[in-house]
């Protein structure tokens, strides 16, 4: 037999020796039928992102999302964004969880009702900075600087000088421009105390988080924070410095979050109450 020969003989057997004598099933997989074909044809297939559930004649979208390291099918909607999201484990067949989902109709509709009316950056609307209410007053479509002053009558305003479909973008960039400066100080001043230097502070829209510190000493913030009474934002800002020190939350780290900051229990009780009110803005 010939070099060439012997090799597609063996090319042959190696592809006999591969293919499969049976379907392909995986335990636990509800509806999941074939052999490698079909495992294949329908990991091709892209899957929806979103579900729809209908409750007394109302639409809810409903984000779909997979994690494997997820047990069980999960529901939750957040406070945060309104977003309601179907997490799953891998094994579970889209159509399980559809159903479950529809399942928790009234679930949903109750939640999504509870929710804090959504207040939008546009000229009239009333927005906290520092504690203080503001309402956004749109004096000038000539583009110039977004400032926090008084009216007339004494009512403290947002004022912002621009086209009207770029204020609710300027009054975000004002925001997250003053949370940047209140933070940058507060910052400083506890660091300074607890004889520490952090390498960066970052401001974001964090959902999850208002504030963090990784282990190589980088401080990330929510914007929001500048809406809340200046109390909590100071407080805050404490309270990541410190973990500059302590990278826990054990008491070694609350004794020295007293330190910076004594009273630190107000500030963070307040947040509990009205933290997730924040998100609504905007």
């Amino acid at each position: 037999m010939s070099p060439v020969s012997r090799l597609r003989a063996w090319f042959l057997n190696l592809v006999a020796a591969a293919r499969p004598t049976g379907p392909l099933t995986r335990a636990g997989s509800p509806g999941y039928k074939g052999g490698m074909r079909v495992a294949l044809l329908r990991r091709s297939a892209p899957e929806p992102t979103h579900v729809t559930v209908i409750h007394a004649g109302t639409c809810y979208p409903v984000a779909v999302r997979r994690r494997s390291a997820a047990r069980r099918i999960t529901l939750r909607v957040s406070s945060a964004t309104g977003e309601i999201v179907l997490t799953l484990p891998e094994r579970i067949d889209l159509a399980a969880a559809q159903r479950f989902a529809d399942s928790h109709g009234a679930w949903i509709a109750a939640r999504v009702a509870k929710l804090p009316e959504r207040v939008a950056f546009v000229p009239g609307a009333v927005v906290p900075l520092r504690g203080v209410p503001h309402r956004i007053l749109h004096w000038s479509t000539v583009s110039g600087a977004t400032v926090a002053t008084t009216a007339p009558d004494g009512t403290p305003v947002i004022a912002v000088s621009c086209g009207l479909p770029h204020v609710g973008r300027r009054v975000r960039d004002f925001l997250e421009a003053e949370a940047r400066r209140d933070l940058t100080a507060a910052v400083a001043r506890h660091a300074g105390a607890l004889g520490r230097t952090p390498k960066r502070l970052t401001v974001r829209d964090t959902r999850s988080r208002w504030g963090s510190c990784s282990a190589a000493g980088q401080l990330n913030f929510s914007w929001r924070l500048v809406m809340a009474p200046p109390a909590v934002l100071d407080y805050l800002a404490a309270h990541e410095v410190a973990h500059l020190a302590e990278m826990n939350h054990s008491d070694r780290f609350w004794r020295v979050v007293a330190g910076l900051y004594p009273d630190y229990d107000e500030p963070e009780a307040w947040l509990k109450r009205h933290g997730t009110e924040l998100h609504r803005y905007g």
